[in-house]
């Protein structure tokens, strides 16, 4: 493919190669009057666990299969650990494990036959491979499968198998569309703990997930579309921040007197939204930790016997529903 006949992407310069493993800038695509993913601006730490969530149609699997060089953008650019897609396919697939929602098996291979047929094309050399591909069925615990047939899989073993192809060419950075996608509680606890083993062997690691408990315990960083656009990213925290949202508080006392608590917060000029939970009272405190600080000190000078002065931490499905709150698809 010609300069002439590529669609209108940025050029990348190869001098300007350096972290982020990938970014997109202003990167579209657009299928006939609908844009499925339009003007993104993605970045993805090296060594991070990156989780794109949103709801079906958000745009996350059209953005995969164009940072994987399987479809190509509309217009804005993409560079992939420090490869550009469109000009440099091949240097691309080198470089990721790239995992789609659903894949092709080959039913009549075996377990092993399939992760070696896979080394091969990635030319893993013969004398190698055997070894390659006991490590990879001992990282996805399917040795005791290797000479199964693959049709013969339940779904989990599957994904795992799915997950042996991605890494048979050590990639530096795996792209994995929704593997959890119809795996029962146990195989996703499984699925999990093996990401978070790949992370602490130094992979970089992009997800997509419309499941939102799926990525609450893994994702160091977390980017959320809707309607074909980014409208959030970065850690859960940078996220609530930018949002400028009241933090949340427990506070519960000695005793039955609960009413007397809650006169006593409510008499504090910042609180917000105070309500009645299980014999505790539940605030929003605006601003930082100065506000909660202030409101513990008047509640123990007061004479308040407080047992119990906490934080509720804010799950992931909350951040999403405050950040998509009001956006129009």
């Amino acid at each position: 493919m010609t300069e002439q006949d590529s669609p209108d992407v940025l050029v990348y310069e190869h001098g300007d190669r350096n972290e982020p493993v990938l970014w997109t800038e202003n990167l579209t695509r657009v299928f006939g009057s609908v844009a499925a993913v339009q003007d993104l601006n993605l970045t993805v730490e090296a060594g991070s666990i990156t989780g794109i969530v949103g709801p079906n149609g958000a745009g996350k699997s059209t953005t995969f299969l164009m940072l994987a060089t399987l479809l190509m953008p509309t217009s804005g650019a993409a560079i992939v650990c420090g490869y550009d897609p469109v000009f440099e396919p091949r240097e691309v697939r080198r470089a990721i494990g790239y995992m789609p929602d659903f894949f092709g098996i080959y039913d009549d291979l075996r377990v092993r036959e399939y992760l070696d047929f896979f080394a091969a094309s990635y030319g893993a050399a013969p004398a190698k491979r055997d070894r390659l591909v006991e490590d990879l069925l001992e990282l996805v615990d399917l040795t005791v499968k290797r000479d199964a047939f693959v049709n013969s899989l339940s779904r989990g073993m599957k994904q795992r198998l799915g997950l042996a192809r991605a890494l048979v060419h050590d990639p530096t950075l795996l792209i994995l569309d929704e593997p959890a996608s119809g795996l029962d509680p146990r195989a996703r606890v499984e699925l999990r703990a093996l990401l978070l083993e790949l992370k602490a062997m130094g992979k970089t690691i992009l997800i997509s997930s419309h499941i939102l408990s799926e990525l609450e315990e893994m994702c160091s960083h977390v980017a959320i579309m809707e309607a074909g656009r980014l409208i959030a990213q970065g850690s859960p925290d940078e996220i609530l921040t930018g949002l400028k949202v009241a933090r949340r508080f427990r506070v519960r006392v000695a005793g039955e007197d609960v009413a007397r608590l809650r006169e006593e917060i409510e008499r504090y000029p910042t609180v917000e939204n105070v309500s009645e939970d299980e014999g505790a009272i539940e605030v929003e405190i605006p601003g930082g930790d100065d506000e909660a600080v202030g409101l513990l000190r008047r509640l123990v000078e007061t004479g308040i016997p407080v047992i119990e002065f906490g934080e509720i931490t804010t799950d992931l499905e909350e951040i999403f529903m405050r950040v998509t709150k009001g956006v129009v698809t």
